[in-house]
């Protein structure tokens, strides 16, 4: 308790503990009292998708390309004045979250942690702006204080994916690039600094294709470190928070199938936290394919879709002790609405996930895993916009650093909007065999998390 207090006071100088823990409870009340709320649906015409409030990723920082909604910039416009705003789009989003170890994890661990992720984002069109077509500029800073609690639970694939490696208290350019469209929208490129997880085996928000395309936009949201980057290429593929400059090319043949080809900074193999760093074009490279499929199944035109990818890793790879040069892998995702409550009238019902991975590597911490999970939306009865879901993540660990051969991870969640633009979610973890270190008991944690849009 005294370490969080002390945290607190560090990182958030207005805030103290007391003050924390009625807001930890009242969240608590009011995700529990949120059953008794009706959310009245306006009526529909014949065969009309009534749509609910969609649910989010955990962590919109890993999967969302431009963050936010845009209401600081509407805010901004109307104080002052001001009608055309030239193409120039400002959000933001606030993750944070309170974590407790309630049994196993590491001997004397801190029982308590907790995180909070701040993103601002600032893009322009440039056809507002300055009249040229397809292109936009994006700039995103990202402020991140958080606490080992991965380590504390001691999960080598990370049960929580908002505190990544250390340090741990940062303040980043996240994302600086510009991208331009070409060929009657067929062709994508994107140049600077990016997060290679926003297009590449994203089985949370697969690439769409077009607005009336088939498409799963949150088909979980589960916050185990897993369901944003493929365990097997942890180490090695740029993403939250460590992203990195390269560069993008989309390509949409035709309106279902997109293939997407990506090169970037590969200094992450060597631990280096690229996050922090500026462009590092010294023979240390990450590349990586991927196309993907959607389509539409049966009369209820249920969404699916598959996405296949392989990556190498150029030059020197380094975790601890062990070294090795150059490592290749490839993977495989996908998602499918299995079922609508209503069809053709919301959008209820539920909807499956599964990943897996491989590797060749002898130094990256996981060499295989696969992982799945199905998510329940607006099944709670005047609770259209809520979604519930579980998961799990299996992974087969590199016996030269630990002694168990596999982790696995079991998780719950039940994600519902308090507000405009406000969802809290609790999480239940359940960690069979924590790997980090030898002999450790199953680890049992909870998380309460809030995500604010703005």
């Amino acid at each position: 308790m005294k370490e969080i207090s002390n945290y607190l006071y560090i990182n958030f100088p207005m805030a103290n503990f007391k003050w924390m823990k009625i807001f930890i409870h009242c969240l608590i009340f009011l995700g529990i009292s949120l059953s008794s709320t009706k959310i009245i649906a306006a009526p529909s015409l014949e065969n009309e998708t009534v749509l609910a409030k969609p649910s989010i990723a955990s962590n919109p920082a890993a999967v969302n390309e431009l963050t936010g909604t845009a209401d600081l910039q509407k805010y901004i416009e109307k104080k002052l004045g001001i009608t055309n705003n030239y193409g120039i789009r400002i959000g933001g989003t606030f993750v944070g979250d309170a974590n407790d170890l309630f049994s196993g994890g590491i001997p004397h661990a801190d029982r308590w942690t907790l995180n909070g992720l701040l993103l601002l984002d600032l893009s322009l069109q440039t056809k507002e702006l300055l009249g040229w077509k397809g292109g936009l500029f994006d700039i995103q800073f990202m402020q991140f204080n958080g606490q080992n609690t991965n380590q504390e639970a001691g999960t080598v694939q990370g049960y929580n994916s908002l505190p990544g490696p250390s340090p741990l208290n940062r303040f980043e350019i996240y994302q600086l690039w510009f991208r331009q469209v070409l060929l009657d929208n067929k062709l994508i490129v994107r140049i600077g600094k990016s997060v290679p997880t926003f297009n590449f085996g994203n089985v949370i928000k697969p690439l769409p294709l077009n607005k009336h395309d088939p498409n799963i936009p949150a088909v979980t949201a589960l916050i185990f470190t897993p369901i944003f980057v493929n365990a097997s290429m942890l180490g090695v593929m740029p993403g939250y928070y460590n992203s990195a400059y390269g560069i993008t090319l989309n390509i949409i043949p035709i309106k279902k199938w997109y293939v997407s080809l990506g090169a970037y900074d590969g200094n992450l193999a060597q631990g280096k936290q690229l996050g922090l760093t500026g462009p590092n074009f010294n023979g240390n490279y990450f590349y990586i394919a991927e196309t993907g499929f959607a389509w539409l199944l049966d009369q209820y035109h249920k969404p699916g879709y598959i996405g296949i990818g392989a990556w190498q890793q150029s030059g020197l790879i380094q975790n601890t002790t062990l070294k090795e040069h150059n490592a290749q892998g490839f993977y495989v995702f996908g998602s499918q609405r299995l079922w609508y409550k209503n069809p053709h009238y919301d959008s209820s019902g539920i909807s499956g996930f599964y990943q897996y991975g491989q590797n060749n590597s002898t130094v990256l911490a996981m060499s295989k895993y696969v992982g799945a999970g199905f998510t329940a939306f607006g099944l709670i009865p005047n609770r259209a916009s809520d979604s519930m879901g579980i998961g799990t993540a299996f992974s087969w660990l590199n016996q030269r650093i630990f002694h168990r051969r596999t982790e696995w991870m079991l998780q719950a969640y039940y994600q519902a909007p308090l507000a405009k633009d406000i969802y809290i979610e609790p999480v239940l973890s359940y960690i069979p065999t924590p790997a980090a270190r030898p002999n450790l008991n199953a680890a049992w944690a909870g998380t309460l998390r809030m995500i604010v849009l703005f």
